[in-house]
């Protein structure tokens, strides 16, 4: 067993496909909004929900509620929290696959 193997630095708030998809498209675009997501990520609105509220309850993303023409508009943006734990996420896979192996 390679010694820089540890499965248990991966940050499992972050590691589930939809979260590291919302956690991923932030740390590029900055801020999306809700609808923006739900279509990238093409899960059903109450599954990113739950996802989002995971994420939120953690620190690594702050969630927004206001209203555009009459129309709720919900934006999420990555805390600086939640790009340490990105960041470090990162850096745990990237030793656990090391040079491709």
């Amino acid at each position: 067993m390679v010694a820089s193997f540890d499965i248990g630095k991966l940050d499992d708030v972050i590691h589930g496909r939809v979260r590291l998809g919302v956690m991923a498209y932030l740390a590029d675009a900055g801020v999306a909004d809700f609808t923006e997501l739900k279509t990238l990520l093409d899960v059903t609105q109450g599954n990113l929900s739950v996802h989002l509220r995971k994420l939120e309850e953690a620190g690594y993303i702050s969630i927004d509620k206001s209203f555009l023409d009459r129309k709720p508009l919900t934006r999420v943006r990555m805390t600086e929290q939640g790009r340490g734990a990105f960041a470090a996420y990162l850096e745990a896979i990237a030793k656990l696959v090391g040079d491709g192996r």
